[in-house]
């Protein structure tokens, strides 16, 4: 039987509006869920039930009395434990701030809220959100929600893990590497990474540096866009704040697109089982296109652009830390700040000056097509304990970024990028698309994966991967944190 924490976000807000649904009734559905199966996964690390519980009665005397409704009125959000909300604690997955309970929201948080969201719980995320896993010395490790021994990658790890078992219809989550679209893609539902500013935050320590992004994370596309239209204010708190572009808000034909599909994008590693996975899977829809080539832009030496933008940040967001309270942070972190002082000056203004070369380059593929769709992630999911793969095509992995080269290639471009759910990959695990539209497009791109995936919908074998709740019930869940040495 289908339980109102099962509904997507804009069956609960229709239902809600439309006096069928009450929003305290969906709250405790969500919080039975979290009972029910987070011991397994540990997704969800804080909750504010209190608080929450008075906000979704709230919400339910607005509706009752006829009140204008916000967009995601009475609608539970998780919040990445990243970013701050007042009276729920939040602790960034570090010893340090075990015990810290923000006074304030945040803007992004303050935004949802005023949106009509009901910000009830914190979702898992590795110590500072360094990793493409998801775990911490506060918290532990959080699991897989088909496999329990794997890793649900990361660092929006929690927000996926709740998403997929129905803890919550949105949660938030933010991006660099990839730290929205791998979760997604492992646990099964919907990542989106917009063009920087969009969703403003005061989080950008670094104001013209584009690489870190928040956004939006739910089980499917509209339920994203959504939210989408809820967090962006392109606040001048943010020194890259972009307006969404609403005139873009409108159904997409596939049929008029030109799509290229990339294995790769010519340098990032991808295991030949995925690669295998996703050629039979994307020539099962290509012929909604308009039409379809094997195509990717020249992006150069991204690996290497990437690696120094992404230590220019690092520095910049840990020096006064690092001054005030050296090393007091896990292996992961101090393994990026290690790598990071390796580079110049005379270093990070040739990676600019070749990152705008890439830019443009691929300007001019997007003059020729309209999307570029790769796999998500190239590597299936590990164990959970790891903090990255041991190797990828036989090739052993260096560091933690080393094998994200798929989502960090575009995270460099800044253009907006989607992971959705394409069924299940050759070991029984879901398998993500990432797509990827041209600059500023965001609400473009988002109504290009809505068409897409409800042609997928349509299949058994391309339609959203579902988690097994009975596998879950029984599973014995070791979130414990291991002695992790640090590699050089």
């Amino acid at each position: 039987m289908t339980q109102p924490c099962d509904l997507t976000a804009s069956e609960a807000r229709f239902l809600i509006g439309a006096k069928q649904l009450s929003p305290v009734e969906l709250l405790n559905s969500c919080l039975s869920r979290i009972e029910e199966v987070n011991g397994a996964v540990n997704g969800v690390v804080a909750l504010d039930v209190e608080g929450a519980t008075e906000a979704a009665r709230t919400a339910e005397k607005a509706v009752l009395s006829g009140e204008a409704l916000a967009p995601l009125h009475g609608l539970p959000v998780g919040v990445k434990d990243l970013n701050d909300t007042a009276g729920l604690r939040t602790t960034y997955g570090s010893k340090l701030y075990e015990e810290n309970v923000p006074a304030a929201d945040e803007h992004l948080v303050a935004n949802l809220r005023r949106q009509g969201g009901i910000v009830f719980a914190k979702t898992n995320t590795p110590e500072w959100g360094a990793g493409g896993n998801t775990f911490n010395p506060v918290y532990g490790v959080s699991a897989n929600p088909f496999d329990v021994a794997l890793t649900c990658g990361g660092s929006s790890g929690g927000s996926g893990i709740a998403l997929s078992l129905g803890m919550m219809p949105l949660a938030h989550g933010s991006d660099n590497a990839g730290s929205l679209r791998i979760p997604a893609s492992y646990c099964g539902v919907v990542g989106f990474r917009p063009t920087a500013g969009i969703v403003a935050s005061e989080k950008r320590l670094i104001g013209l540096s584009h690489l870190p992004v928040q956004g939006p994370m739910a089980r499917n596309v509209a339920d994203v866009r959504l939210m989408l239209n809820a967090m962006s204010t392109s606040a001048s708190i943010d020194a890259l704040a972009t307006p969404l572009a609403l005139r873009d808000d409108r159904p997409i034909d596939p049929s008029t697109l030109k799509v290229a599909f990339s294995q790769d994008l010519g340098f990032a590693p991808c295991e030949p089982g995925l690669r295998n996975v996703f050629d039979e899977r994307t020539a099962a829809f290509a012929s909604i296109f308009r039409s379809t080539a094997k195509a990717h832009p020249d992006f150069g030496d991204t690996r290497h652009v990437y690696e120094v933008l992404r230590a220019v940040n690092y520095i910049g967001m840990f020096a006064d830390r690092q001054k005030q309270k050296p090393r007091q942070w896990g292996p992961l972190v101090q393994q990026n700040l290690d790598h990071a002082s390796r580079f110049s000056l005379e270093d990070a203004s040739l990676a600019f000056i070749e990152h705008s070369r890439i830019y443009q380059r691929v300007q001019a593929f997007f003059e020729e097509y309209d999307l570029l769709i790769t796999p998500t992630v190239g590597a299936y999911p590990w164990p959970k304990h790891d903090m990255y793969p041991a190797s990828i095509e036989g090739r052993a992995i260096a560091n933690y970024f080393d094998w994200v080269g798929l989502t960090y290639g575009i995270t460099l471009i800044n253009h907006p990028c989607i992971s959705i759910p394409c069924g299940l990959d050759d070991r029984g695990l879901p398998f993500g698309l990432q797509i990827v539209g041209r600059r500023n497009s965001d609400l473009h791109l988002l109504r290009c994966a809505e068409a897409i995936e409800t042609v997928l919908a349509r299949s058994p074998v391309l339609a959203r991967p579902l988690p097994d709740l009975a596998y879950l019930r029984a599973a014995h869940a070791d979130d414990r944190m291991r002695p992790v040495a640090a590699v050089g």
